[in-house]
């Protein structure tokens, strides 16, 4: 197995190019947020920043945050809204943006329950005299169930990166003994992430993967498999997907929802 360096196990591996499977994912954030072009919108470790380049073809004021200040000076966007920072301690005002964008992020904080109160304080609260609904987060994270663990596994003290079956079916035990560096949520885990906030879950759904290394490897075998697996997102076979999509609304402070 190939070996990746340290912060690639407790950071991730960010998206280094455009594909299919990134670009479905973008329509899925546009299907779920209004679009207004003043609209400011938070791409919460956002990594070289191909989403925040994407997203402003949409919005007029992308921001983005990574902790790695290396692959900010990396960026594939030239902006003075990107930022070096902890998702857990947001440099940002209570309520200032419209949307916030936490793709694959989670997972990899030192505390995620701070990181979701974080992402609910910075979103606008609603304006219910002007019929104006409180900001909205989109949240990716690994599912528990997807049965591969594609953060790579420590073994015998080293990391390894790569894809590895089965991993996350094992009793957290053991789990946390090879992959000490990345969680995954089953359904109620990344739910309880936000109970008791000021939000409400708008949708919650598993997703499958983009699986561009298939295609690319596979050709009309590799897009087979890709659209039999996407084509399981319409069944309850999806909560086997390889990431959780949860919608999420910031509610008013004396909402009851």
């Amino acid at each position: 197995m190939n070996q990746y360096s340290p912060e690639a196990a407790s950071r991730g591996e960010p998206s280094y190019v455009w594909r299919q499977g990134q670009q479905r994912r973008l329509q899925m954030m546009l299907s779920a947020l209004p679009v207004h072009t003043g609209s400011r919108i938070l791409v919460d470790g956002c990594g070289l920043g191909v989403y925040v380049r994407e997203l402003s073809q949409f919005y007029k004021n992308v921001h983005g945050l990574d902790i790695e200040i290396s692959r900010l000076a990396s960026s594939v966007v030239d902006s003075d809204l990107l930022v070096a920072g902890q998702c857990e301690h947001l440099p940002y005002a209570d309520g200032c943006f419209d949307y916030v964008i936490s793709h694959e992020v989670l997972e990899h904080v030192q505390d995620d329950n701070m990181a979701a109160s974080e992402i609910i304080r910075v979103l606008r609260l609603p304006d219910k005299e002007n019929g104006i609904d409180g900001g909205r987060a989109i949240i990716f994270v690994p599912n528990r169930w997807y049965p591969v663990e594609t953060h790579g596994i420590y073994w015998r003290d080293k990391y390894h990166f790569g894809n590895v079956p089965l991993i996350n079916y094992l009793p957290d035990f053991l789990r946390d003994i090879l992959a000490p560096h990345v969680r995954t949520y089953l359904p109620s885990e990344i739910i309880s992430l936000f109970s008791g906030l000021q939000a409400k879950i708008v949708s919650h759904t598993v997703i499958f993967g983009g699986y561009d290394n298939l295609v690319s490897k596979w050709g009309v075998i590799g897009r087979m498999i890709r659209y039999g697996l996407q084509a399981l997102e319409g069944t309850s076979l999806r909560w086997l997907g390889l990431s959780h999509m949860v919608v999420i609304e910031r509610n008013s402070p004396e909402s009851g929802d």
